[in-house]
């Protein structure tokens, strides 16, 4: 088995993972950045923000040019190479992932690819495929993120589908099934919608984006309603079947449709859920709440004094800025700089049309805290 000795080891290289390796680096220590998948830069690079957004660019340039039609410029029916999109999409999160790569070697930050786990409070043994790698470290810096939670009363079927299987755009036609109208459902129904394929959204609550003042997001569900073709409000799921030619699904709640509809592909986007769990931090002595949230205090501090912890593993909001902010803190304490975390309020955004934008307390949780 190959071993390392170093001063950080940061499992996770997503955009607090990198981050908070460049800052240790750059303040003088030793850095081993663990990393699961072939590239650095993790779900947001690879398969969340930056491929989504590739893919709203595109989905709004087809709607200006299609509301340009009754103003006098027509560009006809776009044409849409599915393959040259995502060949696109692929070079744009390869550049970035390369850049980061560099940015790895310039600061002398050793990379590990593979699956990292604890097994004892300064060791971390690497599962690399064909070999094993030991990385014993001083400190840590735990920045493993999120996965998208799967509901599993639903068949497992590749036309049902996570945020992750959605970006792949295999067939973006066809009837398309959004389970849950939060900012990743709705991100991606704005694309799909674009590509041609003919939406239904169906969530639990009253309307979409509960995390929102209602008056902010009435604009985008009043525009949503015309262009989709069905949206359910206080509905869930009471079957749903993999059949040859469809997925049947079978609606409960005050505004179900009768009998079962039938859809080309299903798209499941009820949360994420931490990564947590995956790590044998027990091992380590690490606590970890039954969400598999890391318990971390205002220094990203776990209860391991030389383990800290980053990102959506420490909780909500699940956002890759907040990550950032956090990995900075984590890196700077470790180095001896006397930071804490002391954001007050954290911006969101969700890149619908027309895009969203919040900070702090809705109306309704202003009025819950008097």
């Amino acid at each position: 088995m190959n071993t390392i000795n170093t001063e950080v080891v940061v499992l996770g290289s997503g955009p607090g993972g990198y981050t908070a390796a460049f800052r240790a680096a750059d303040l003088g220590k030793k850095v081993v950045l663990v990393e699961m998948h072939a590239c650095i830069g993790g779900v947001c690079l690879n398969v969340g923000c930056i491929p989504s957004k590739a893919y709203l660019h595109a989905a709004k340039v087809i709607a200006e040019s299609k509301e340009m039609s009754d103003k006098g410029i027509n560009f006809g029916e776009p044409v849409v190479d599915i393959d040259q999109l995502r060949g696109w999409k692929e070079k744009i999160v390869k550049q970035l992932t390369g850049g980061l790569k560099a940015l790895a070697k310039q600061r002398k930050v050793d990379i590990v690819h593979g699956f990292g786990k604890f097994i004892s409070p300064h060791e971390l043994e690497v599962d690399c495929g064909d070999s094993k790698t030991l990385i014993t470290f001083e400190q840590a810096i735990i920045a493993v993120g999120s996965r998208p939670r799967m509901l599993s009363s639903f068949p497992k079927d590749p036309r049902i589908v996570t945020s992750t299987g959605a970006l792949q755009l295999e067939n973006p036609r066809g009837r398309l099934l959004i389970v849950g109208a939060g900012i990743i459902g709705l991100e991606m129904a704005t694309v799909y919608s674009a590509l041609g394929a003919e939406i239904t959204i169906v969530e639990l609550q009253e309307r979409i984006l509960m995390e929102v003042d209602k008056e902010i997001a009435a604009p985008l569900q009043k525009r949503i309603e015309k262009k989709y073709k069905n949206i359910y409000f206080k509905t869930g799921i009471e079957k749903m079947e993999a059949k040859k030619d469809a997925v049947d699904v079978t609606f409960s709640g005050e505004n179900a449709p009768e009998g079962p509809q039938s859809f080309d592909k299903v798209l499941c986007v009820v949360g994420r859920q931490s990564n947590g769990d995956l790590m044998d931090a027990d091992k380590a002595g690490v606590n970890v709440d039954e969400c598999g949230f890391v318990i971390v205090d205002n220094q990203q501090r776990t209860n391991i004094p030389h383990i800290y912890a980053i990102g959506d593993v420490v909780g909500n909001p699940m956002l890759a800025h907040k990550a950032t902010y956090e990995g900075r803190i984590a890196a700077e304490v470790i180095s001896g700089l006397k930071h804490f975390h002391d954001a007050k309020v954290i911006p969101s955004v969700a890149y619908t049309d027309p895009e969203i934008a919040w900070v702090g307390l809705t109306e309704e949780q202003c009025k819950l805290q008097n």
